[in-house]
């Protein structure tokens, strides 16, 4: 429980750092030039925002089904987490003026639009399909827990994956940084979760 106490103070001050420059994003290390509606800037801020929310979903279902006080605050944490980081996106493509949607796939800023199929609600890397989400409604207890632990392990993994491709790719500097966050926080949480698997006599998918 220690462990998930100091990834949640982290977290939390990540968000407070991170909120206090939300507005001044437009500009930041960009030279003052507006990301355009293809860039990796908004490509990225667009589809993690998609990514973000299903990972808020998962966690607020398995707080519901279980009462295991480790897993309910892990999953607390990373819906207060994500949830806030989905907003600052959001918020950075209004200030831009760019839409929140794309005729394009997923994927498409980082030249891999077609890595997902888009098969039964997994639109990118790492996200649970509908059959996937619904299921996890259905379990109790450890069976929920374990399957959630699996999911949000996949999950963090494709959000590596895209964040990393920001880090790479991405022009306004403060987006840069916020995606090189949720890289270091996620395989931090996922090194968590392996353990917890573990104390469960369960493993990751993968």
């Amino acid at each position: 429980m220690r462990h998930v106490g100091l990834i949640a103070g982290a977290a939390a001050a990540a968000l407070v750092a991170a909120g206090a420059i939300t507005y001044a994003v437009a500009g930041d290390d960009g030279g003052g030039r507006t990301p355009s509606a293809e860039s990796a800037d908004a490509g990225f801020a667009r589809d993690m925002a998609v990514h973000h929310q299903q990972a808020v979903e998962m966690s607020y279902i398995v707080r519901d089904r279980t009462k295991d006080e480790e897993v309910r605050r892990l999953a607390y944490d990373i819906a207060q987490t994500q949830a806030n980081q989905r907003g600052m996106l959001l918020g950075w493509l209004d200030l831009w003026g760019l839409p929140k949607v794309s005729s394009e796939p997923p994927m498409t800023w980082m030249d891999m639009g077609g890595m997902a199929s888009g098969k039964d609600g997994a639109l990118m890397p790492g996200m649970a399909t509908n059959f996937e989400m619904k299921k996890l409604g259905e379990l109790s207890g450890k069976r929920a827990e374990v399957f959630y632990l699996q999911l949000m392990t996949d999950h963090h993994q494709g959000g590596i994956h895209m964040a990393g491709g920001c880090v790479r790719a991405c022009a306004v500097g403060v987006e840069k940084r916020l995606a090189q966050g949720m890289v270091d926080a996620q395989q931090s949480e996922i090194s968590l979760m392996a353990d917890m698997l573990k104390a469960r006599g369960a493993a990751p998918r993968s």
